[in-house]
């Protein structure tokens, strides 16, 4: 997940300010199955600290010890841990195990890539096998230039044609834009920046709201409907309307009638929705079929919520099922691997 990315590397500049070092732990390969996938990441400080986790909780004690030794002479490392015996994962995970020290460069060029919505590369050089070996290591591309995770990385990770590559195209971070700014929208934003999300939340020019009502926020605006800027939404972006306002959902529908999101959400009962849906197409007809069909109202799904925080999980777990294309069912329900 982009997101972790990104939590890793605001954890490590925190760590070098007060000179600690760290260390990156990757899971490059996976035989059997396990609780994460191939992909996942997590930060060990030398002090200690860890950010992110490859899996339940039951691993990352075993990849702090073996930290210890990369710690020590700065080389990378192959690590296993076999889950057959330990976890009943019926698995075994192979773990890289780097000095994380990227350069200014990398750090740039990764912010810039954020902020402009585009895709990078991560590429982890490994072995199905324990200890060290020449040419170890990750690389992040951004741009079609690549940069090491560790910028005093001598052994040119790749230069050794035997190792395996684990390469993976990382999308934006998957962004939610949220129209209102009542209590509801707040809950929202909160679960929403705990999932890893980004959040933005637009609120209309009257309303007595800042981005400090709305913890986990990244952005607030304080806009009317027609001065919106809508210029970054994407394949990675869900919206959700929510204003409680019937002539400000309105003029957002009608605002957003060329966006191609992810999802759209619209809060409030079937009537009034249909009501919208009546108004829109009396100014915009030839636009209503296109987005009428990808509103998602009312929003969530039917899971008895009530509250605020309820409707909230409702919501968010409606646009994950829409988002990775799944059917929500009981997972005791389903036939084969939980995460297939």
């Amino acid at each position: 997940m982009t997101h972790e990315i990104k939590d890793i590397l605001t954890a490590h500049l925190r760590a070098a300010e007060n000179g600690v070092k760290t260390v990156l732990a990757t899971v490059v390969d996976l035989d059997g199955s396990s609780y994460r996938k191939p992909g996942v990441r997590m930060l060990i400080a030398e002090n200690g600290q860890m950010t992110g986790a490859v899996s339940g909780g039951c691993v990352e004690k075993d990849i702090a010890r073996n930290a210890e030794a990369v710690f020590k002479d700065d080389k990378p490392i192959m690590m296993t841990y076999d889950g057959r015996y330990r976890l009943g994962c019926e698995g075994v995970l192979y773990i890289l195990i780097e000095i994380f020290n990227p350069d200014n460069e990398l750090i740039n060029a990764f912010h810039q890539c954020l902020q402009s919505r585009d895709h990078f590369k991560v590429l982890s050089h490994y072995k199905k096998e324990e200890g060290a070996a020449e040419g170890l290591g990750s690389l992040i591309e951004i741009n079609e230039k690549q940069f090491p995770v560790n910028m005093e990385n001598r052994s040119s990770p790749g230069v050794d044609k035997d190792l395996q590559v684990f390469e993976r195209v990382m999308p934006p971070c998957f962004k939610l834009m949220i129209f209102g700014a009542e209590h509801d929208a707040v809950q929202l934003c909160k679960y929403a920046a705990l999932n890893g999300w980004e959040v933005s939340v637009i609120a209309g020019p009257l309303e007595a709201k800042t981005i400090e009502n709305f913890p986990g926020a990244s952005e607030f605006h304080s806009v009317a409907p027609d001065a919106l800027v809508l210029d970054k939404i994407d394949n990675q972006t869900a919206i959700v309307i929510m204003s409680h306002n019937f002539a400000n959902d309105l003029r957002y529908l009608i605002e957003l009638k060329e966006a191609d999101p992810a999802y759209i959400g619209l809060l409030g009962p079937a009537h009034r929705r249909e009501k919208l849906y009546v108004q829109f197409i009396e100014y915009y007809p030839e636009e209503a079929e296109r987005l009428i069909d990808r509103i998602h109202g009312p929003a969530g799904l039917n899971i008895g919520a009530e509250t605020p925080q309820e409707i909230a999980i409702s919501i968010l777990s409606e646009i994950l099922s829409v988002v990775r294309d799944k059917k929500p069912i009981l997972l005791k329900e389903k036939k084969g691997g939980i995460h297939a």
